[in-house]
């Protein structure tokens, strides 16, 4: 537990502190891909908290999706998840303005990372 937060500490007190590249140094510490490409790409639209109410999210519609969601979470796979991550929204079915990251097709271990983040938002209380 105290890793865990040592690690959010990290996440936000380390760039304030000068530091370029914040590092997750926690238990469940994310993949270096993953994690800049959460920290550039993802916060943007999904918030740190995966509610989908980051600041890019506010022209969207439909508006991002809350991972935080129980019921969403039952209802994909996480091959499901590793499409849309790769091959981006229009590809899946899914809004347009969810970009494709091609770039991660052979890197699999980022991916599995990313999918590992969406997974920990996953709300008890629903």
């Amino acid at each position: 537990m105290l890793a865990a937060a040592m690690s959010l500490a990290l996440l936000f007190v380390a760039p304030a502190c000068g530091n370029k590249k914040p590092v997750d140094t926690g238990p469940r510490a994310m993949h270096p891909v993953a994690q800049k490409k959460w920290i550039t790409l993802c916060v943007n639209c999904h918030h740190t908290d995966g509610s989908g109410s980051g600041p890019g999210s506010k022209t969207l519609n439909p508006k991002p999706r809350d991972f935080r969601s129980a019921k969403w979470q039952d209802s994909v796979t996480d091959e499901h998840l590793a499409k849309v991550i790769v091959k981006g929204g229009a590809a899946t079915g899914l809004s347009k303005d969810m970009p494709a990251n091609l770039d991660l097709m052979a890197k699999k271990k980022a991916v599995s990372s990313l999918i590992d983040k969406i997974r920990s938002f996953r709300s008890a209380a629903e």
